[in-house]
């Protein structure tokens, strides 16, 4: 069996050089947040005086006070500045290959990219027609062509780049280094996907719906890893990931999300929380996890996802 974990071995993998690789991943990430934040603050200087720089801390603010594409592109840049940090550390700081934090396989897999994204865009398209022509007061009809493709434009190509970075750092460098320091599957299986949900414990969605929110981000951590420890590879994450915030973002936003763009359609229903939010890990994941297990003849499910790592003597 190919052991996507184990390719860390190939390079330098010790306990300390990946405890400083994501505290260095993170902090050139966070530089990339800097170009936002400067131009909101400059531009509420200019109009409310530097008495006001302060509310740059409001989300709100920090969202809606430059134009939307905007506002989405620059949001998006501080992802390519962390996808950058995570090749610089993998490759200076590791010796690594960047191919082995992607998959086991010889050459990336496009095709399973294209899998991964085609499920749950196809999924959420259907949703949420299926919701518009059921509740169509609960949207507003927002297609204006010359906005919406420069948010094509951007989606298109900054998207994939955020997403990949989210996969590559999470499900590739943090569990390669937990993978190759603990010497088994286990505990980056748990600890990436608890973490990833914590990282969005942040977004507006969560500050407007309570923290039962959060069940739905740790249930997507413990989905996408499923997805690269059964598959050896990332191709798979990394489709679904892309597929489904750049499918959201053109289709549908609302004022409390953490993307707010110049959609299709914009949800004006105030949004509750009820037994549904059970509904995508409960029942939908878990078909999604059977359709690719069938589709990619995954077994040894016991051993992928919580056994030994493979580690060359």
């Amino acid at each position: 069996m190919k052991d996507y974990i184990a390719l860390a071995t190939k390079s330098h993998h010790e306990w300390w050089r990946y405890f400083l690789g994501v505290f260095f991943v993170f902090v050139i990430w966070q530089i990339g947040t800097l170009p936002l934040a400067i131009a909101v603050g400059t531009k509420v200087a200019m109009e409310d005086g530097m008495d006001k720089i302060m509310d740059i801390a409001d989300y709100n603010v920090m969202m809606n006070t430059l134009d939307s594409n905007l506002t989405f592109f620059l949001l998006l840049l501080s992802f390519v500045f962390g996808f950058f940090g995570v090749w610089l550390v993998a490759k200076f700081f590791h010796g690594q290959r960047f191919k082995d934090l992607l998959t086991t396989r010889e050459h990336f897999d496009w095709s399973r990219v294209g899998v991964g994204f085609s499920i749950i865009a196809l999924f959420v398209i259907a949703t949420t027609l299926i919701d518009y022509w059921v509740n169509p007061e609960a949207y507003i009809f927002n297609f204006k062509s010359k906005e919406f493709l420069i948010l094509a434009v951007i989606g298109i190509v900054m998207v994939p780049l955020q997403t990949s970075f989210e996969e590559i750092y999470f499900r590739g460098y943090l569990m390669q280094g937990l993978g190759v320091v603990f010497k088994n599957r286990a505990v980056p299986f748990v600890v990436t996907s608890v973490g990833f949900g914590l990282l969005h414990l942040g977004n507006p969605e969560v500050a407007k719906l309570g923290i039962i929110l959060m069940i739905n981000y740790i249930g997507t951590g413990f989905l996408l890893a499923i997805m690269a420890l059964m598959d050896e590879g990332l191709e798979l994450s990394i489709g679904y990931h892309a597929g489904n915030n750049l499918i959201t973002a053109l289709l549908v936003t609302a004022d409390w999300t953490a993307f707010q763009t110049e959609s299709i359609l914009i949800s004006v229903e105030e949004p509750s929380v009820g037994i549904e939010i059970f509904f995508p890990v409960l029942v939908i994941y878990p078909l999604f996890i059977y359709f690719l297990a069938k589709k990619y003849n995954w077994n040894n499910w016991r051993n992928r996802l919580v056994g030994k790592v493979n580690i060359p003597q």
